[in-house]
């Protein structure tokens, strides 16, 4: 079996440990509902709050922003602090920032609280999963990592757009915000009782604070760039031009800080060293993408086009949890039941990822819940088998020091990878709804037979059931206008189900070619065992 985690530490007691466990995998639960809210209560919030879309926009951009500000941040975090009480800390923070939001609707206010739940869900998910790699053996971890990446991974993909939907569509999009408060408080009441962790394997550092700048100013514009860009027409705006020179920027700062300090700098790159994580890191760029960009398409054409209420529609994701969740369950005891290599699942997932979109490329406006569930399905089962041996694999033979950096460098290619994702399907379906609407619109002009006879057909259809032959002229107009409109929406979503499938189409080669490329120039990567790791 490939060598899998973390440093031998003093043993947990049972009890204490299942509480460590429990309240890692609850603390990360927060972050999945407040990462995920705004997708369906946007509406709900634009009137409350009495915002422009644009304006609304910084809420997405401040929270995901610093959310990468936390993923630079948290590494250096837990060489100066006990990782509990790092755990603890963010855990309350993101109660508190939650609490606050529910209780304002001054939009201000509410963009600097999703800031703070942006630097706090970072920090704990990467203190979680630190601390699950540094405190339980690697016998344990295909199990472990499992669990953490229910909350993680699999709440905010499936049910956590159940849950939110259901909220908006049946209360306010302020209990969402409530219900992360008794999930903190729960939380952090776990944490409190659990054993102490033990000391961290990595010495205390010093804070860099010019590359943690150029970092942020560059993650920060790329954020606005990646999630505005489609809006602005991207470079047609000179805003996302200065903001893409800034990043830039920001970007060459960081490279030449980090370059002067190497492993001094707020990120540790010897996590690179290991050909295991480079390759990780590679893959976590398109399953990125995959994740994020499939989990914004199919939501968008079941609102957009199939008339989806939002409880509806998170509806539709949520046996996609179930599948995903039993995945993992299966993966996680092949490894550590069977001593299948993490690597040999990574196939299956694309395999199955790629047929699901492609199948959900034949919908159609007709479609219903039933007609999309098992492509629905079958994602759930490929991302289960994908997203746990894309964990192992990256830091299974990573030395205890570089562990928590790797997990913070880790996530940051997979949230930058979905963001290019979801741009680049927000961009293809905006293009495409104006392309189709022109084509469409061509074809069908004024004097042609078969809009006339659709046309006099609708008509005469309204006039047989009592309205007025001049109102159902009309009626019959905007009717057969709404049908052209909805065909090609249909066209521009299947479209872009298919762009993802094309993804891995494309990709999968790529990822086999890096992988033989590190195996050429790095050679068989070091491993470290548990035992050597105290």
């Amino acid at each position: 079996m490939t060598a899998l985690a973390a440093p031998a530490a003093a043993p947990f007691r049972a009890a204490t440990g299942r509480l460590l466990v429990a309240g890692i995998i609850l603390s990360s639960l927060t972050e999945a509902v407040a990462g995920t809210l705004l997708a369906l209560g946007r509406a709900d919030i634009i009137g409350d709050t009495s915002a422009t879309p644009d304006e609304f926009a910084w809420l997405d951009v401040g929270y995901t922003a610093f959310k990468f500000i936390g993923f630079a941040f948290a590494p250096w975090l837990l060489t100066r602090i006990d990782p509990r009480r790092s755990l603890l800390v963010a855990t309350l923070a993101m109660g508190a920032a939650c609490a606050g939001a529910a209780s304002t609707a001054e939009l201000d206010f509410l963009i600097v609280l999703r800031m703070v739940q942006g630097i706090a869900g970072a920090t704990l998910l990467i203190s979680g999963q630190a601390i699950l790699f540094w405190n339980f053996p690697a016998a344990r971890q295909p199990i472990l990592q499992a669990m953490f990446a229910m909350g993680s991974v699999v709440a905010p993909a499936t049910a956590a757009p159940l849950f939110e939907g259901w909220l908006v569509d049946n209360h306010d999009w302020r209990w969402i915000f409530f219900a992360i408060l008794p999930l903190s408080l729960g939380a952090a009441g776990l944490l409190l009782i659990a054993d102490p962790t033990p000391a961290r394997p990595a010495p205390p550092r010093r804070l860099d604070w010019v590359g943690l700048l150029g970092l942020g100013m560059a993650l920060s514009c790329v954020t606005y760039v990646l999630t505005q860009g489609s809006r602005w027409d991207w470079f047609e705006a000179s805003r996302i031009g200065w903001m893409t020179a800034v990043a830039a920027a920001g970007l060459l700062l960081f490279a030449v800080r980090q370059y002067r300090v190497g492993s001094a700098g707020i990120l540790d790159p010897s996590a690179f060293r290991t050909a295991d994580f480079a390759f990780a890191f590679f893959v976590s760029f398109i399953a990125g993408a995959a994740l994020f960009g499939s989990g914004f398409v199919i939501p968008a054409f079941a609102v957009s086009v199939l008339g989806f209420t939002p409880t509806e529609a998170g509806a539709l994701l949520l046996p996609s949890g179930g599948c995903f969740l039993a995945t993992l369950l299966l993966a996680a005891w092949l490894m550590q039941a069977r001593g299948v290599p993490p690597v040999a699942t990574v196939p299956f997932g694309i395999l199955s990822i790629m047929t699901a979109m492609w199948m959900l490329s034949g919908s159609n406006g007709q479609s219903g819940a039933a007609d999309m569930m098992p492509a629905v399905l079958l994602r759930g089962f490929g991302l289960g088998f994908l997203f746990l041996s894309i964990m192992l694999i990256a830091f299974g033979k990573l030395p205890p020091a570089s562990v928590a950096f790797g997990i913070g460098i880790f996530n940051i290619g997979r949230q930058l990878g979905g963001l290019i994702g979801v741009a680049a399907l927000q961009t293809s379906i905006d293009d495409g709804m104006v392309h189709n609407q022109a084509v469409l619109g061509a074809a069908i002009h004024a004097g042609s037979p078969a809009l006339a006879e659709r046309i006099g057909a609708t008509t005469d259809l309204l006039v047989s059931r009592g309205v007025e032959a001049s109102v159902a002229a009309k009626a019959a107009t905007a009717m057969v206008g709404r049908a052209v409109g909805g065909q090609g929406a249909v066209i521009v979503f299947d479209t872009a189900f298919t762009l993802v499938a094309l993804l891995f189409v494309f990709g999968a080669p790529c990822i086999l070619a890096f992988k033989i490329l590190l195996a050429k120039t790095m050679g068989k990567p070091k491993s470290f065992p548990a035992e050597a790791r105290s």
